[in-house]
């Protein structure tokens, strides 16, 4: 029998459902876990289905984005302002582009939605009631897909990918470790336990993502096919 707090949850999810005719598709996971690959990948598939196809990724508010990265250079930010400021980026970026676009008929793409904050904000020490509370005006996602990834795996493609870690990304602001690929490893498999709780209470999609890149792409469509009608979602052609 569920708990009265997963009955919680899903209630809450249910009455967070969206009063508007487009579809919502997020996609989580640790840095390094192929999500943004698989969903461009995805992309791609709904624009040669003539599909209405919109995108968005986290931290990438036009009006935002200056001053998000110039608070990381000066390392300057505190957890609450790092949280605060993706906050108002994803505040912009939903006002403007998320939520007309699906009120347009559109499936929107997310690479990273509300949930990256739950995990990165909540590690960095923010309160995780306070968090649901800033983001509450934000629809969840009709299906969030969550790349499960083991760290080393991870780790591997990250350093792969580039020649140095990032500080923030590595969580160097954080103090758990001088070395900047241990302090990676410490900061990320925070993360993994923080997305392992959020994957339960929102019900996320897992998806492999040591499986072939294109078993991962039938996973996603596969479930996308069994939820919606993409021709429910194409471009009207005029005559």
């Amino acid at each position: 029998m569920p708990s009265k707090k997963n009955k919680k949850n899903k209630k809450s999810n249910k009455s967070n459902k969206r009063p508007y005719p487009g579809f919502l598709i997020a996609v989580e996971g640790l840095d390094g876990s192929g999500k943004s690959t698989q969903l461009a990948l995805l992309r791609k598939w709904f624009e040669l289905e003539g599909v209405k196809v919109f995108f968005t990724e986290w931290n990438s508010s036009a009006v935002l984005k200056p001053i998000t990265k110039r608070g990381k250079q000066q390392k300057i930010l505190t957890g609450t302002t790092f949280s605060l400021t993706h906050a108002t980026d994803f505040a912009d970026r939903y006002e403007r582009q998320i939520l007309p676009l699906l009120r347009a008929g559109y499936i929107v793409l997310c690479d990273r939605y509300v949930f990256t904050a739950y995990a990165r904000d909540c590690v960095r020490g923010c309160n995780p009631s306070w968090l649901r509370s800033m983001y509450s005006f934000a629809t969840l996602p009709d299906v969030t897909f969550y790349f499960r990834t083991p760290l080393e795996v991870a780790l591997q493609r990250i350093l792969s990918g580039r020649p140095e870690l990032k500080f923030h990304e590595a969580g160097m602001d954080l103090d758990l470790d001088d070395d900047i690929e241990e302090s990676f490893k410490k900061f990320q498999g925070l993360l993994f336990k923080e997305y392992h709780k959020l994957s339960k209470e929102f019900q996320f999609i897992e998806i492999d993502s040591t499986l072939p890149p294109k078993r991962q792409q039938e996973v996603m469509r596969s479930n996308i096919s069994k939820t919606i009608a993409l021709k429910d979602f194409k471009q009207k052609k005029h005559s």
